[in-house]
């Protein structure tokens, strides 16, 4: 058995690729951002011919990861980030809208609107809480913010406590990221198995929930 990368009371991450290292499959309800076919690069770097060094996305040419990993789950819960422009999961079954306030984000430059809005695909039954809008609404991490990790597309925590919220059970994340859906599993008392294939980001996380552990009430992106 693969030893984690990083385990806690609640959390246990992996090092890898989540179709080879599959202990999140055992896990009850799925709340992922995966690489979804944008092949990340801010459109400002794109324009100016330059990509800062370590900030990109594996495997995020197309959507065959994600769709791969969504079938190895099965028709158990899943809360998946997306994106307009790419094909949604085949199997879902509604969709959340993460408004980010005043934010204009990535997106096509030579047009005079970006994108405040993205896409959470909701797949599978299981779901907990009263009845709200599929608005969520919660501000994105500014490249500014000097807290903000560094990842291309970190997600608040606060985003991920309410979608976490409306589920049961243990927690899976097969492209764990810069670690936001692990903190606020283990915010709300909830266990969580990962797989991270970036060494990169897995240490990102380790330090990210080492901090967490002494920073109890505080909101951390």
């Amino acid at each position: 058995m693969t030893t984690p990368y990083y385990q806690d009371d609640l959390v246990t991450l992996f090092l890898g690729d989540c179709l080879e290292e599959t202990a999140w499959l055992d896990a009850d309800v799925l709340v992922t951002d995966p690489p979804y076919g944008m092949a990340y690069e801010s459109n400002s770097n794109r324009i100016k011919g330059t990509q800062k060094v370590g900030r990109s996305v594996a495997g995020d040419d197309t959507p065959d990861i994600r769709d791969r990993a969504l079938v190895a789950w099965g028709n158990k819960p899943a809360l998946v980030f997306g994106r307009w422009s790419v094909p949604r999961p085949v199997a879902t079954r509604h969709r959340l809208i993460w408004d980010k306030g005043n934010s204009v984000g990535m997106g096509d430059l030579s047009i005079p609107w970006g994108h405040s809005e993205e896409e959470i695909y909701v797949l599978g039954t299981g779901f907990i809480g009263k009845r709200e809008s599929n608005v969520i609404r919660a501000q994105m991490l500014m490249s500014a913010d000097h807290n903000r990790p560094d990842h291309p597309t970190p997600k608040p925590i606060g985003l991920m406590e309410k979608l976490v919220a409306k589920t049961v059970g243990v927690v899976a994340d097969p492209f764990a990221g810069s670690g936001s859906t692990l903190i606020a599993a283990r915010n709300l008392g909830r266990q969580s198995i990962a797989v991270e294939i970036d060494e990169r980001y897995c240490e990102l996380i380790a330090k990210r929930l080492a901090q967490q552990a002494f920073n109890f009430g505080e909101e951390t992106p």
